[in-house]
């Protein structure tokens, strides 16, 4: 049982590759696979601005904390200045956390800096690439389109295609039943000819009718032919068919003659 049913797989797989091989369109995969590279390259974008958004917002809070450093440094001298120590000592220690502020987003920048130049620098070869695949695709596309043409019409020439076969069939199911239709009529011909089947038409003519027929035209080629004969020999047609007619007569006339006694 575990036998059969491994067959059945195979054969339901084999099947199916087959069927799938003949619906897959090698255009339509290079332009999916063409698409799919496109999005993500679209993605790679998206992840440096990112990133790049990111280290802006870093270079925008270092130069509010640098800011605020040097203010703080300015009124530690303004209060030293004017005596009171003890406010100077606190402008500076706030300077000092402040610093360490800036330090810590200082790394940060450098680090999404770093980031910023490899997602940038990884966007460009995916371009580079896609912009590859994009012309091989499209020289791919153009081969197989005149591949095909080519197949088509060489199949259209030697018949061997299946519009082609169809429509060699139909002209010879037309001639075998044109050729059906002309041996059918031909045989009625000849069967009302020879009287086996009856003319409903009214119009066949009987026995007498067409031996008499056949006759007269037995006399016309008689005619014909003496007239020929006369062309021939020089004469008139007149003449030959009046000599015809005379030679036939005397042919008819009785050999015996009366004969007179002599006295």
């Amino acid at each position: 049982m575990s036998g059969v049913m491994k067959r059945m797989g195979m054969i339901f797989r084999a099947k199916a590759n087959k069927a799938l091989d003949r619906a897959e369109d090698p255009r339509e995969t290079l332009d999916y696979s063409y698409q799919k590279q496109l999005e993500l390259l679209q993605k790679v974008r998206r992840g440096v601005a990112d990133v790049a958004t990111s280290r802006k917002r870093l270079e925008l809070q270092l130069n509010q904390l640098q800011q605020q450093s040097a203010k703080l440094e300015d009124q530690g001298r303004k209060a030293l200045a004017l005596g009171r120590e003890d406010l100077a000592r606190e402008a500076l220690s706030r300077k000092a956390a402040l610093q360490q502020q800036v330090t810590d987003l200082e790394t940060q920048h450098a680090t999404l800096q770093g980031e910023e130049e490899k997602l940038t620098l990884a966007a460009q070869r995916l371009q580079a690439k896609v912009d590859a695949f994009r012309t091989k695709k499209e020289t791919i596309k153009a081969t197989y389109t005149a591949a095909q043409a080519q197949t088509r019409i060489g199949e259209a020439f030697s018949g061997i295609s299946e519009e082609m076969g169809d429509v060699g069939l139909a002209i010879q199911r037309a001639e075998d039943k044109t050729a059906q239709m002309q041996a059918r009529a031909g045989a009625i011909d000849e069967l009302l000819a020879s009287g086996a089947l009856d003319d409903q038409s009214g119009m066949r003519k009987d026995d007498i009718q067409a031996e008499l027929d056949r006759l007269s035209g037995g006399t016309d080629v008689e005619l014909e032919l003496q007239r020929m004969k006369a062309e021939l020999a020089g004469g008139s047609p007149q003449q030959a068919i009046e000599g015809g007619t005379g030679q036939g007569q005397s042919q008819q006339q009785p050999q015996d003659t009366p004969r007179f006694d002599k006295q």
